[in-house]
């Protein structure tokens, strides 16, 4: 998919922030990262990346409009789990991968049967944590004379920040379009408990309640904001919670969770859907080498995926909330470590991401991706099957050699 994902993308060589008035505060340069990893850091819209990921997977295997109601283990169904969805369809498995989002059902599951077991963590009881308001939208193709970024072959990424709690950037895309996003920082706990509790309540004027509030904010990109906005379809703009939450249970049963329903990251850093892929591959690399379909095994297999990615994860969830702060907090602590890392030399920005771009887990079962950088990656758990399995192939060719030869 290398290629088609470039097709529908854009390198980012920078990230430049500025304060209300658009004078600028600094900026995180990109330099030289595919000399470094081989790779560019690449932007495209979420759209555009479903599309492309759904033409990959034969259609009879996605099943739309379905609401997860109840997972359970029957005794009708041994050693199987039952997924019971809102239009009463079943599905009977030996195991359920819960990739269902921040609200996840299946960890709503796994948590009660955990809870009546007496066996959930504290940790895991509380809500999750909300600091910010975001809408984000996509633009309808814009006239490029009008904003002149468009016709460069990178992604201009720039974002700015007020002094009154307010937020918000635009970011070039291919076919002429922009993307934008609004940010709302709550002042405290008990506000944003607030929120979340009129949350039922979001619709249309809503949405247009904070769209007012930015309206005639000037947007980086020349103009105003309001511009930008009054060009982007409403079925492209989307308001949610910034919400993050680190779970310290990831798997119970049969049941395992991946993405963001183990570990709801703010987005400023870009890791959410970085961190549910690698989730993903390392997951079905611990499933590979399954012995058989037991919950024993299947909780040796959980517990090995656990292992390689808690602390991982961990890591860059703190990175997340940190960068967040930096494009969007407002509070002085904010302020003073937006400075200081939008002024970081070149040299440790550079170590900073060989740190994170070093590791690049891959399917195990599957012949190795040469790496195309400089920097070295990080070794992972090998396969013991793949190693026996290519063992054998090596076996079974040297005796078909030996037979040739003597023939």
């Amino acid at each position: 998919m290398l290629e088609e994902l470039h097709a529908i993308s854009l390198p980012f060589p920078r990230v430049l922030h500025y304060n209300e008035n658009l004078s600028l505060i600094g900026e995180l340069v990109h330099r030289d990262l595919k000399g470094l990893s081989g790779y560019e850091n690449i932007l495209l819209p979420r759209p555009d990346l479903y599309k492309l990921m759904l033409s990959k997977i034969p259609t009879e295997r996605v099943g739309w409009g379905k609401r997860v109601l109840k997972i359970e283990e029957k005794e009708e169904h041994k050693d199987k789990v039952v997924v019971t969805c809102a239009d009463n369809s079943e599905y009977i498995a030996d195991m359920v991968v819960g990739a269902d989002g921040t609200y996840s059902a299946c960890r709503q599951n796994m948590y009660r049967d955990l809870e009546e077991q007496g066996k959930l963590p504290k940790e895991d009881k509380k809500q999750l944590e909300v600091g910010f308001t975001c809408m984000v939208g996509l633009t309808e193709p814009m006239d490029s004379e009008k904003y002149p970024q468009l016709k460069d072959e990178f992604a201009h990424f720039k974002s700015a920040v007020g002094g009154d709690r307010h937020g918000w950037g635009c970011v070039s895309m291919r076919n002429n379009r922009i993307a934008w996003q609004l940010t709302l920082q709550f002042q405290s706990k008990e506000e944003a408990r607030r929120q979340q509790f009129m949350n039922s309540e979001w619709g249309p004027e809503a949405n247009q309640e904070m769209i007012d509030e930015f309206y005639n904010r000037p947007s980086p990109f020349g103009g105003k904001m309001g511009d930008i906005i009054d060009a982007t379809p409403p079925e492209l703009i989307s308001k949610v919670f910034l919400e993050h939450k680190m779970f310290q249970t990831w798997y119970h049963g049969r049941c395992v969770l991946i993405g963001d329903a183990c570990h709801k990251m703010l987005p400023a850093a870009g890791q959410g859907a970085v961190n549910a892929i690698q989730d993903a591959v390392v997951l079905a690399n611990c499933l590979y080498d399954l012995k058989n379909l037991s919950v024993d095994s299947l909780t040796d297999a959980f517990q090995s995926y656990y292992e390689q990615r808690y602390e991982r994860t961990k890591m860059l969830y703190k990175l997340s909330e940190q960068f967040s702060k930096v494009l969007s907090g407002q509070t002085l602590s904010d302020r003073i470590f937006r400075w200081i890392l939008m002024n970081l030399p070149q040299s440790v920005q550079q170590r900073q991401y060989a740190k994170s771009a070093g590791y690049r887990p891959q399917v195990a079962f599957l012949p190795k991706v040469e790496n195309r950088g400089t920097i070295p990656l990080h070794p992972q758990k090998p396969s013991k099957r793949y190693e026996q399995e290519c063992e054998a192939k090596k076996d079974l060719s040297e005796s078909q050699s030996r037979s040739a030869e003597a023939l």
